[in-house]
């Protein structure tokens, strides 16, 4: 069952700041090591603020960076993270545990153990899941990547893969990162990378969204990626081959931002105009793992000045999804900044996320929430 949410409905909505400002101000200073408590929690739930059609989502630690480091498994031992999950969001993605490092550890074997207590736990809790990510150059397993393999092996893999993993969670999984970050900043394919487009180049994209369809006819399909947020080469070159693959009859559904911002970098102020030029393809669009990373100290305390930044940067996120009618999900990645990434992949930044350690409410919820509701 869900845990109970003390706001449930649009007439809630005014007073959304009020009541996560009221939880920010117990928790100014948060002690990483603390044991987080339930009263630390926000009192308002995103997903009750939201216009109809677009999930609020966030992506579910378990796998990957967590495996290595000094705490139990996020998601499978820390209760008080899952009521936060259930209570704050009507859609949930795999951190790691679909991606293929996680999932299939040897060319024989499928580990869908953590895979489906995510997908599980959605369920109960009225949420709907988003697949992450079939076809990507990063996270693979060494038996993949250093195999010799001859085209039309590595060609019948792939197509294993997706037919096994779309088809076991057929009508469970809402939407599908197909293909994540093909292209560089500059636009070029990523051959030299991803051993699939190595072999194949963007031929291998066509299938992959053919074979996803064909598993699951009712899952829509997304090409995804980073540094994607503004008009320019990397957007302009999904924006090539979105027109290319729809015009080949390709069953491709959507297109996927991710929103990995830091206030170190201007904001990308074009982000609605550059949703819409998707939108106008036909295509759905999302923020997929939006997160905003500050410059933080050695105790990951962040200067207020980056903290107001911070605000800023999720609040026009947001607005430019709830301002383009076919931005269909909106994904936070982490809601906490006790298991975030970002720290372990950016040194120098962190507080990332619209929680703190203890799990309590910071500025950026409140932005988050306003924006939603507005």
């Amino acid at each position: 069952m869900r845990a109970t949410r003390l706001v449930r409905d649009g007439a809630a909505l005014s007073a959304a700041a009020a009541l996560a400002l009221g939880g920010c101000t117990a928790a100014a200073e948060p002690s990483p090591t603390a044991t987080p408590t339930r009263a630390a929690a926000p009192e308002v739930a995103l997903r009750d603020l939201t216009r109809p059609g677009l999930a609020v989502g966030v992506a579910v630690a378990g796998g990957g960076h967590h495996a290595a480091s000094g705490y139990p498994d996020p998601f499978g031992e820390d209760e008080t993270y899952r009521d936060v999950i259930a209570e704050q969001f009507s859609s949930v993605t795999h951190e790691n545990q679909l991606k293929w490092e996680f999932l299939r550890p040897s060319r024989e074997e499928f580990r869908f153990e953590g895979a489906d207590a995510v997908i599980d736990f959605a369920e109960q809790n009225g949420q709907q899941v988003r697949g992450h990510t079939l076809l990507w150059h990063s996270q693979n397993p060494r038996w993949l990547t250093s195999g010799t393999f001859t085209d039309d092996e590595l060609r019948a893999l792939l197509q294993e893969h997706i037919a096994t993993v779309v088809g076991r969670y057929k009508g469970r999984i809402v939407h599908w990162d197909v293909a994540n970050e093909i292209f560089d900043d500059k636009g070029v394919l990523r051959t030299e990378e991803n051993p699939f487009l190595a072999r194949f180049g963007t031929a291998i994209v066509a299938d992959a969204l053919r074979w996803a369809h064909e598993a699951d006819p009712d899952a829509v399909l997304y090409l995804n990626d980073f540094n994607v947020e503004s008009v320019g080469a990397k957007s302009d070159a999904y924006l090539a081959l979105a027109t290319e693959l729809l015009a080949a009859g390709a069953p491709l559904g959507g297109f996927g931002v991710q929103g990995h911002l830091s206030t170190q970098y201007p904001f990308p102020g074009d982000l609605e105009t550059n949703l819409r030029r998707f939108t106008d393809l036909g295509l759905e669009v999302a923020i997929t793992e939006l997160d905003v990373r500050v410059p933080v100290d050695a105790a990951g305390r962040a200067e207020p000045d980056d903290v107001e930044k911070q605000v800023e940067y999720y609040g026009r996120a947001v607005d430019a999804c709830v301002a383009v009618e076919r931005c269909t999900s909106l994904t936070l990645w982490g809601v906490t900044d006790r298991y975030s990434w970002v720290p372990g992949w950016s040194p120098g930044e962190g507080a990332a996320t619209v929680l703190d350690e203890d799990l309590a409410v910071k500025p950026a919820f409140t932005a988050v929430a306003d924006a939603l509701g507005s």
